[in-house]
């Protein structure tokens, strides 16, 4: 295994605190949401967790559409992450949905179900947290 690239991230005072990337190109201030009783209007750990989900995904959808020399079209994925609670359990789901107005339906079904058996954040999730892919055209 070679390791292609690593991040550091510090965080103080958790969900109301800050986080800072030990090279300082990331440094912000989390508030906890007004869903969870905080004062919101800052980043909090879904909020992060979802834009770097995001862009990891597709990143992949990307690299298997230029794989199989498939023309992406101006497209967009946006994933959600919802905190969840059972009693007195917390756990994570989420949501991809990736939108290529114009593509065929089920071309993009399929390239979409491959970026999410390629990509290191869904590889990360598999079998930890339950994870919807939906498609629009």
């Amino acid at each position: 295994m070679e390791t292609v690239y690593t991040s550091t991230v510090s965080s103080v005072g958790g969900r109301d605190g800050d986080v800072k990337s030990l090279d300082g190109i990331l440094e912000m201030d989390l508030r906890r949401p007004t869903e969870m009783h905080g004062e919101g209007g800052k980043p909090n750990p879904e909020m992060l967790f979802a834009a770097a989900y995001s862009a990891c995904y597709n990143g992949a959808l990307m690299a298997v559409a230029e794989r199989r020399k498939v023309i992406l079209p101006e497209h967009a994925v946006e994933v959600s992450i919802s905190l969840n609670k059972d009693g007195n359990n917390m756990f994570l789901s989420g949501r991809i949905v990736v939108k290529a107005p114009g593509m065929e339906h089920e071309q993009l079904q399929q390239l979409a179900e491959t970026a999410h058996a390629v990509c290191p954040y869904s590889k990360a999730v598999k079998g930890n947290m339950d994870m919807e892919i939906t498609v629009l055209v």
